[in-house]
């Protein structure tokens, strides 16, 4: 059976100990890391290139996303798979040739995704649903961390839900932006299966631990994740 995936995104982290943040993050359980990539000019952030996620692919055995905040991001997608990202994560508003991108990925090795920010529609990505093993839905502006859960895009969530299964898609359906464990069950029951935590998971006044096991009991109660059935 398919389960609710938990990925930790490492924005922030303290640079200064990178790999063991991984490590600790890695021991804490989570399914995966999220490397948010910024440019300073899609968002008002500059964060990792490619050498830095290739630096904390030696760490951990993790599965690790790229979420590529950037414009233009066909330019450095393959860079991403070759950092030893398995999925890369592109917005729809940041490429003008979205289908190509995508195709670009999947050339490269990696899995396509792309993402949308919270003014944008999902029926914005209908035509390419068919190309993307995941679906991510912002909810919060992108950019920065710590911000709150934005609510009003839980019936967004349930649109992007209903899309997917009436085309019979295997791809996970992504939410990133103010996840912690008093709402993670909000967008689950909208029809989410992955959760990026960041702050929620590296702030946890208990640790990190602490932090993906209250995540996860927030999501155990829920019982399988839409979508699936007991032969996923």
């Amino acid at each position: 059976m398919t389960r609710y995936q938990i990925v930790a995104s490492v924005l922030g982290a303290d640079y200064m100990r990178l790999g063991d943040e991984l490590a600790e993050l890695e021991a804490a359980g989570v399914d995966g890391v999220q490397w948010d990539v910024m440019d300073g000019r899609f968002v008002p952030n500059l964060t990792f290139g490619a050498d830095v996620v290739a630096a904390g692919r030696s760490r951990v055995e993790l599965p690790f996303e790229a979420h590529l905040m950037i414009e233009e991001p066909e330019r450095y997608v393959a860079d991403y798979v070759r950092a030893g990202c398995d999925t890369v994560i592109v917005h729809a508003e940041a490429t003008v040739h979205l289908h190509r991108t995508l195709g670009l990925i999947a050339e490269a090795g990696g899995r396509p995704a792309v993402a949308l920010n919270p003014a944008t529609p999902v029926e914005a990505v209908r035509d390419v649903l068919g190309d993307i093993d995941l679906l991510l839905i912002m909810t919060v502006n992108p950019g920065f961390g710590g911000q709150s859960f934005i609510e009003s895009m839980l019936p967004k969530i349930r649109r992007a839900r209903r899309m997917l299964d009436e085309l019979g898609s295997d791809a996970r359906l992504e939410v990133d932006g103010g996840i912690k464990a008093h709402n993670v069950a909000l967008p689950a029951r909208a029809g989410a299966d992955v959760f990026i935590s960041g702050s929620g998971i590296l702030s946890h006044p208990e640790g990190k631990a602490t932090a993906v096991k209250e995540l996860r009991e927030a999501l155990a109660s829920l019982g399988r994740p839409p979508g699936t059935s007991d032969s996923t």
